[in-house]
């Protein structure tokens, strides 16, 4: 079985509002020294031992629906041999 991690992030050059909100509040909380905030996703994906093409098809999965490539970056690791 292979694990993969996918993280989906906001490009640099797209607003982040609820990051400024976050960044905003961790400041009102006395943690000042927070200079930026960028939220993003973390998702697990587990994928049978016979998939083909692994990276291929990971890629995929995140240019077609999990990440959106116009505002969106994302990266992922895999790992295999994983026991659920």
């Amino acid at each position: 079985m292979y694990k993969v991690k996918v993280y989906v992030t906001l490009r640099e050059s797209v607003l982040d509002p609820q990051g400024a909100a976050v960044k905003g509040s961790l400041h009102s909380l006395g943690y000042g020294t927070v200079e930026e905030v960028r939220i993003g996703k973390y998702m697990e994906l587990f994928l049978d031992e016979k998939t083909e093409n692994v990276e291929k098809v990971v890629k995929e999965m995140c240019e077609k629906l999990l990440a959106n490539p116009v505002i969106e970056d994302y990266r992922f690791e895999i790992e295999e041999g994983v026991v659920q």
